[in-house]
This record gives C-alpha cells, sequence and structure tokens, in this order.
C-alpha cells in the first residue's frame, strides 16, 4: 500500500500517531535510534571547518537556481540531449507515470528493478507498473523491506526505520527462505542480496532517483550507500531516471558543496559509499531522463514557501524532530513526511493535508539542522495560518483560536484570564481537570501553576525599587 493509494481522505495525523504511539517499545526505540542519528550528524559536521559557511553557499545556490529555473531547465534538456539522453516532460504524478510506462510497455520491459527513489513513491509508481502486469522489486534493502511488507518507506534516508530487526527477520523467514530464529544483520543483509542478484541479472530496465542534475552538462548524480542504483543502470538496457525539477544546480563545482553537506546531515558519514555520475547511455543501450513538475511551479510561485523547494532530501529534520521521532513517518500519510513533507504536501493539496503543519512544536530545530537553511518552522506556522484561513480546521480549535484572540486583545481579559486560570489549576478536582476533554493531559501532567503572573512579579520588584 503505497503513498498514492494510502490517503483517499484528509489525513489524521493525530490518529495515525496515536496508534504509533500505543506501542509505547517502539516508540522509544525509534526516538532513541533517530536522535543517535542526530547526534552523529552533529558530530560529524563539527569537524569541518567553514561547516556554516557550507551551509550559506549550498542555501544561495539553491537560490539562484531556483530563481532562474526555467533557464537552467532548458540548459539541462539541450545539454542532456546532445549527450543521446532522451528528455520527457511530466506535467503530474499521472503523466509521469503514464511516461515511464509507456516507455516500458514499447521495449516490452516485463522486470524492472528500482532503487530509492522519493519522487516516484510520490507518483505512485509502483502500484501503477504492477496494476499494468510488471513486475517491478526495489532494491534498496530499506526499501525491499517496506515492499514485501506492503508499506511506504517511513523516512527519506532509512525507509524502514520503523522496522526492528527481529520483524525483518520473521519477514525474510517468510517471503526469502531464511532460518527462522535468524536476526544477525549480517546473515540477513547477505540474503537479501543474494536473492536480488539473480533480479538484477534478468531485469529489462533499471529505474532510479536522481539526487542533482548539472544544467551546463546534462549530466546526472546518484547517491547509495549500498550500490544497488549502479548496478541496475549498467546491467539493464534501458535506463529510466526520474527527477523533480527542483533537483537541478548549475555548474559541476557546486556539487561539492552539496555532497558535503548530504550524507554528513542525513546519516552522519564525510560520504557516501557511492557517487555515481550519468552523462550518456552506453553503446547499444538506452537513458532516458523524467523531469517531473507534480506542483512544483505552483509552490515556486508562493513568495512564503519557496524556499521548500531547496531541499536535498537529506532527511535531517525527521532525525531531530521531537514530533516526528515519537508518530513515525507513516502518520503523515505523505511521501516525503516529517518537517519537509508537513510544509511540501500542503502545497499539493491543502483539504487533504491540513494537519500535518499542526504535526510540530515550532521549536526550530529543523530549520538549525537543514543543509541548505529551509526556515522549515516558520513556513509551517504560515501553512497554519493558510489552513485556518481556507477553513481546513476542526471547529473546536476554531473556537479556541477565536476565544484566545478576544482574551488577549485586551490586557485586562488577559490578566483576568491568567488569574482564574490559576485558580482553576490550583483548587478544581483532579477530575475535573484530567477529563476526557484534556487529550494533552493523558500522558503528561500539568505544571504546578504559579502564585502570580510574570506581569504581577514585575510590577511587585519595579515597586521595590
Amino acid at each position: 500500500m503505497h503513498d498514492a493509494a494510502q490517503n483517499a481522505g484528509p489525513v489524521d495525523h493525530a490518529g495515525r500517531a496515536a496508534r504509533f504511539v500505543a506501542n509505547a517499545d517502539q516508540t522509544t526505540w525509534h526516538d532513541s535510534v533517530l536522535w543517535r542519528i542526530r547526534e552523529k550528524r552533529d558530530a560529524v559536521s563539527e569537524g569541518v571547518q567553514g561547516w556554516e559557511r557550507l551551509r550559506d553557499l549550498a542555501s544561495q545556490i539553491k537560490e539562484h537556481t531556483l530563481s532562474k529555473l526555467d533557464e537552467y531547465l532548458i540548459e539541462f534538456e539541450k545539454c542532456a540531449a546532445a549527450n543521446g539522453v532522451q528528455v520527457h516532460w511530466a506535467s503530474d504524478a499521472e503523466a509521469h507515470n503514464r511516461i515511464v510506462y509507456d516507455l516500458l510497455e514499447a521495449r516490452d520491459v516485463r522486470r524492472v528493478v528500482k532503487s530509492k527513489s522519493m519522487l516516484t513513491e510520490e507518483c505512485g509508481l509502483n502500484p501503477y507498473l504492477e496494476a499494468r502486469g510488471l513486475e517491478v522489486v526495489d532494491t534498496d534493502l530499506g526499501e525491499r523491506i517496506v515492499q514485501l511488507r506492503g508499506e511506504p518507506p517511513s523516512h527519506l534516508v532509512a525507509p524502514a526505520i520503523h522496522v526492528r530487526r527481529e520483524e525483518i527477520s520473521v519477514l525474510f523467514h517468510e517471503e526469502l527462505g531464511t532460518p527462522a530464529g535468524s536476526s544477525d544483520p549480517q546473515f540477513l543483509a547477505g540474503a537479501m542480496r543474494q536473492d536480488l542478484r539473480a533480479r538484477f541479472l534478468a531485469a529489462d530496465a533499471a529505474i532510479t532517483g536522481v539526487n542533482f542534475a548539472v544544467a551546463s552538462t546534462g549530466g546526472l548524480v546518484v547517491v547509495t550507500n549500498e550500490g544497488n542504483a549502479n548496478l541496475g543502470a549498467h546491467l539493464a538496457p534501458v535506463h529510466i531516471a526520474c527527477m523533480g525539477i527542483e533537483k537541478l544546480i548549475p555548474k559541476p563545482e557546486h556539487l561539492g558543496v552539496f555532497l558535503r553537506l548530504l550524507s554528513r546531515s542525513a546519516t552522519g558519514q564525510p560520504l557516501s559509499i557511492y557517487t555515481s555520475h550519468f552523462h550518456r547511455p552506453a553503446p547499444g543501450r538506452e537513458l532516458h531522463i523524467v523531469l517531473v513538475d507534480n506542483g512544483r511551479t505552483r509552490h515556486l510561485a508562493r513568495e512564503d514557501f519557496r524556499a521548500s523547494l531547496k531541499c536535498i532530501r537529506c532527511g535531517a529534520c525527521l532525525n531531530t524532530c521531537p514530533v516526528y521521532r515519537r508518530s513515525g513517518g507513516h502518520s503523515y500519510g505523505a511521501t516525503p513526511s516529517g518537517p519537509i513533507g508537513a510544509i511540501l504536501a500542503p502545497g499539493r493539496d491543502m483539504e487533504k493535508y491540513a494537519t500535518l503543519p499542526f504535526a510540530s512544536s515550532l521549536c526550530g530545530s529543523c530549520s538549525d539542522v537543514c543543509p541548505v537553511k529551509i526556515d522549515i518552522h516558520a513556513q509551517l506556522y504560515r501553512w497554519r495560518q493558510e489552513a485556518a484561513r481556507e477553513g481546513h480546521i476542526s471547529r473546536g480549535k476554531r473556537l479556541g483560536m477565536n476565544m484566545a484572540g478576544w482574551i488577549t486583545r485586551r490586557p485586562a481579559r488577559y490578566r483576568l484570564a491568567g488569574r482564574l486560570a490559576r485558580s482553576l489549576l490550583r483548587y478544581a478536582p483532579r477530575r475535573l481537570l484530567y477529563g476526557r476533554w484534556n487529550v494533552w493531559g493523558r500522558a503528561r501532567d500539568i505544571p504546578e501553576p504559579p502564585a502570580r503572573s510574570f506581569g504581577e512579579w514585575y510590577a511587585a520588584e519595579r515597586g521595590k525599587k
């Protein structure tokens, strides 16, 4: 069940998160694993002289590219075509899927190997091809795990981060025939490697994502740790690379900036194991690039939100987000998930994803770690305003916000409300304070109320002077 198929109606993030949190052990484990990745990112970035300067440069390069995106896309198409690459344009997910299928059908392709691609997940490519009789095998280890489980990925970089080793052991026993109870990571990875090797050799075509595309050369860069994209692209006679139009950078010399940031931000590695460059098809083979819009140009036109198109899909904002770490990627019902997904998804469909901007504490940690300095938390706040303006919030929340606005418009009302609230918290029976209406209080104790407000304390202190 993939992203495009699982979200027929509006996404109830709170409801989905509640189901994830119900498993306390899984929640604690998920939280700690992601925080360790965040700590690795911090440690390795501190060892890079001029880290903040790199972030500034990356942000500026992306800002410049987005400001001239139409020109760079034309330049990229011209250079890629000169290299013998066939370039296709897709306005939306349906067009993307149709182009890929038509290419495969025209070449009588029945078996496809696919490397990790968040764009194809966004477009729902796998179920589209499978419904038309094609065998599609994801070859990234994490992607293959969730494919066998019938799930979408839950993380940009670690698609199966929500699945524990013991669960993988059972899955591989059922699907690959490994001995029951075998949970050694090396053994399980080896079993998957053996299973995939025959699939690589039998594949009629390979589909990959794209991390970066260079306008001045028409070349593609694909970054992996497993080498599966390389193996598929070099063995199959047809290579189809699918990329969002925002993945462009102007020149090869800009690559160094992003490659130094990407792996460190994503996994805490100095560099990914494989950084592969594709410029032209090998003799007798084909290389196709599908450039996909799917709402990106609409997003580009939104001045308050266009900076989110700078994203290089490192997943750092997910690893640090206290809400994502404790609610899981599937609670967002979108690709990508986490903070970056919560500002991209409403741009595609506000009615469906209106709850996502509220899935944040607005602590700003996501913006602090973003390698291209996207103001993620500020955009989340602005999307909340848009959701309220368009009527996509619940009646209860709307009434509460109107009441809060009425109280805070007058200092006297605000002071009176504060005194009443402190008295209520101090003297009301616990049964009333922690009634069914207090969702927040189900997992937390309400803090001890202060004897007086800050304003009262400040006035008293001034009076002493």
